[in-house]
């Protein structure tokens, strides 16, 4: 065992200023100052990418959740990057404003379901603004609406001539602007539901399907700020010629799955056809598509796997993208490959790295690609040479590079970019050179260093066949013992509890309450070779089991402060799944248990989920394909040595985990007469999204901890 990278969670100093958030009463014994709160995590503001015009003024977004009313709204900011003692500038709209992008013209782009007259229906439309550095704005100016359409995107073309728009529209339709969006699966004359067999996807991740209805892009014209023409349909104008699916891409899917030629002459999509097969296809392929309203080119039909993310090169000459080898696999490696779109000659880049990547971009020049990947707790940035493949971890922060996303490369090998760790949330930084990068912006950092400070630390040790196992302890930085211990668990199963902040499964706000949060990223995690990710296939409570209990194990002998006759364990999906596993399996070793969206009984969930290709992939096979596989690893086999109290959560619109796999937990605990409490919620899907509804989450969570887990004894300096 070893420790690695001790870290705090201090405050840096202040790019700016705003009001303090709100926190509750709660306090730790000892504390001087106040512990960081589930009300502060939850109105915490969150800071997005950032978009750049003239490669000098980013704009970036933050939304901010009032703390008496818990209403979401967002502000905008302005920042010259070529001043060094520039602050960020507030501007204002005019109306709700999100999706902001710069065009070529350095207008700056966004939609709103709010107009500039209110007399007009609410609908998302497109608008643009122009936007001087000191923050004053003139506009908004209507870029395109359409009756009874709500604009779900929009991308504008290098020359700034042609944009692309994309919304929820029937496939019969051959213009944007269409009314023949009938239900076909509401026939009436009551409010059923009819779906045919052959249709595929009857719901996916938390919405029932819309057959006949679909994500569609059309590329118009754009001229002098409007758009002009009826628009052309990139899947083809004639359904029988063309291909049917949504791009974006189903549920999860974005701008990243369109991109234009530099010279505008077209766009490269991702889409995954709509048929029967897809509940249990991984398939996706990029497509090329002009004006022509033709059916689309596909690129990468050879492959029947994942092929993501187009990013076309500068120049126009190369084509790079994302792909994975294994079809029906969603967690296999992402490679980054480089088409030439003269030959058609690929090549797969980093076929050598054992990095799954992702976030691909180009550099300004072309002369190299920057991409990010999980690497051990880290989720660094990889600059990647398109001629050799040879790939370079950038070293851009101080410490611990913890999680960086929303790159925007630069001129002169500048690279913005947004940051966060467990400890401080995401904020903006600039990389001049590649260099190590300066903050930009202090939406939340300095607030909070206003809170009991947190410290990190990570820690390895062997593990299941005696591999390297990673895993982190995160608690109060001053804080003596006896301190209650908490195993969070992560889910995925192929995912990671990386140095990262979450709004959701958050191990700061945790740890504030005067817990040790113990993770670990057992056998099936990412960032550590895909080998070791593999190694969970069709041994979800093996190996994965092992690692927890000798991470738990050696997290307590690594730090003599944490108490382990007072523990808890919780995790949400896979990490539920491992819950009930637990309850079964280890059944003495915790004071209580905290399930969420966990999976429980196999046979059930496989016959009541949609996207059926993990379940195959990670079993072996269908339930009836592969019975033995999934009985040998199926909680619902071992309750009768249930005994441990257990808190269950669900969400309703839950349709990876349906809420009635909860139910089902919840109703063996019952049975078993075990100290159990069950928090559901009407209108949450596999994740609590909701402002309200996250409070509620985690002040239940917390008086579960604390009914089990009294910390009379725990004192904090």
């Amino acid at each position: 065992m070893r420790w690695t990278q001790i870290f705090s969670a201090a405050a840096a100093a202040a790019a700016f200023t705003s009001a303090p958030l709100a926190a509750d009463d709660h306090t730790v014994s000892g504390l001087k100052v106040p512990a960081m709160s589930a009300q502060d995590l939850v109105t915490m503001p969150r800071l997005g990418g950032a978009t750049v015009a003239q490669d000098r003024y980013a704009v970036f977004s933050v939304t901010e959740t009032d703390p008496d009313t818990y209403d979401r709204s967002r502000k905008h900011y302005v920042i010259d990057l070529q001043n060094a003692d520039a602050t960020p500038v507030a501007f204002d709209l005019g109306i709700d404003a999100y999706s902001l992008a710069f065009g070529p013209d350095d207008f700056l782009y966004f939609l709103s379901t709010d107009h500039t007259d209110q007399e007009q229906e609410p609908r998302s439309r497109l608008w643009r603004a122009a936007l001087e550095a000191n923050g004053n704005v003139t506009g908004p100016m209507l870029v395109a609406e359409f009756p009874d359409t709500d604009i779900a995107g929009f991308k504008i073309a290098p020359t700034g001539k042609r944009i692309a728009l994309w919304a929820e529209l029937s496939r019969d339709c051959t213009r944007f602007a269409c009314r023949d969006s009938a239900a076909k699966h509401l026939p009436g004359p009551g409010n059923g539901r009819l779906y045919q067999g052959d249709e595929g996807f009857f719901r996916h991740w938390d919405r029932w399907a819309t057959p006949g209805i679909y994500n569609r892009v059309f590329l118009f014209g754009l001229e002098e700020g409007k758009v002009v023409g009826d628009g052309t349909p990139v899947d083809g104008a004639d359904s029988s010629t063309g291909i049917t699916g949504n791009t974006p891409t189903m549920p999860f899917g974005g701008g990243e799955d369109i991109a234009w030629a530099p010279d505008g002459s077209g766009v490269y999509f991702v889409a995954r056809e709509a048929n029967a097969d897809e509940p249990i296809s991984t398939d996706h392929d990029i497509y090329f598509s002009d004006f022509s309203g033709s059916a689309p080119q596909v690129l990468t039909d050879a492959n029947k796997a994942v092929d993501i993310a187009p990013a076309p090169s500068p120049n126009g000459k190369h084509l790079a993208y994302l792909a994975m080898a294994r079809a029906g696999y969603e967690a296999d490696r992402l490679v980054v490959q480089l088409r030439d779109l003269e030959t058609g000659e690929t090549r797969a880049l980093t076929q050598d790295v054992d990095l799954s990547f992702g976030g691909l971009s180009w550099s300004a020049d072309g002369s190299y690609l920057l991409a990010s990947a999980a690497d051990v707790l880290d989720t660094p940035v990889f600059k990647i040479d398109p001629k050799t493949g040879k790939t370079s971890r950038l070293d851009l922060m101080a410490g611990n590079e913890a999680h960086i996303g929303n790159v925007v490369p630069l001129s002169g090998d500048r690279l913005l970019f947004t940051r966060d760790s467990i400890g401080v949330p995401n904020e903006l930084f600039l990389s001049d050179g590649m260099g190590q990068a300066r903050p930009l912006t202090d939406i939340v950092t300095s607030r909070m260093g206003t809170m009991a400070s947190t410290v990190t630390s990570r820690f390895s040790f062997a593990g299941a066949e005696g591999d390297t196992v990673w895993g982190q302890i995160t608690r109060l930085e001053n804080q003596t013992g006896p301190i209650p211990a908490i195993l969070y668990i992560h889910g995925g199963p192929q995912g990671s509890f990386r140095d990262g902040w979450s709004s959701r499964w958050n191990p700061r706000v945790v740890a504030s309450q005067g817990y040790a949060v113990i993770s670990v990223d057992f056998h099936g995690s990412a960032g550590y070779g895909q080998e070791f990710m593999d190694s969970i296939n069709r041994d979800w409570g093996g190996k994965p089991l092992e690692d927890l209990q000798k991470g738990l194990a050696a997290a307590l002998e690594l730090d003599d402060q944490i108490d382990g006759s007072r523990a808890c364990a919780m995790g949400a999906s896979y990490g539920g799944y491992m819950v009930n596993w637990i309850a079964g399996k280890w059944p003495d070793r915790f004071n209580c248990l905290v399930q969420h969206d966990g999976l429980f009984d196999m046979r059930s969930f496989y016959y009541s989920t949609e996207e059926l290709w993990f379940p195959r992939w990670d079993f072996g096979g269908s339930y009836a394909e592969a019975r033995e596989e999934y009985e040998r690893w199926n909680p619902v086999n071992h309750v009768d040595q249930w005994k441990t109290p257990m808190l269950v959560v669900a969400g309703e619109q839950d349709f990876r985990v349906p809420y009635t796999q909860g139910l089902q937990s919840f109703t063996a605990l019952q049975e078993r007469k075990i100290p159990s409490q069950l928090l559901v919620f009407p209108d949450e899907n596999h994740w609590v999204l909701g402002a309200e509804n996250s409070l509620q989450w985690h002040e239940t969570v917390f008086d579960w901890l604390d009914q089990w887990l009294t910390k009379e004894d725990t004192a904090a300096e």
